[in-house]
């Protein structure tokens, strides 16, 4: 029980760097990229834990909206 609890405790924590990582990286740069209006300091503060939660639907979107068309 004990390495099931350890593999799950990796698993999320991957998780939480890989979203620290993309969300870090969305709110400096990315999200002028995904919406075209300024965007406050304020507003990249609140975006920075959504992002990080969602980060492969953030990623997604992100990579997607760099894409000509």
């Amino acid at each position: 029980m004990d390495a099931i609890a350890a593999t799950i405790a990796i698993v999320a924590g991957l998780y939480v760097a890989a979203g620290l990582v993309t969300g870090v990286a969305f709110v400096v740069a990315g999200v002028t990229a995904v919406q075209s209006a300024p965007v406050t300091v304020g507003a990249r503060i609140l975006l920075l834990p959504g992002a990080t939660a969602l980060w492969p639907l953030v990623l997604f979107r992100w990579l997607k909206s760099r894409r000509p068309q």
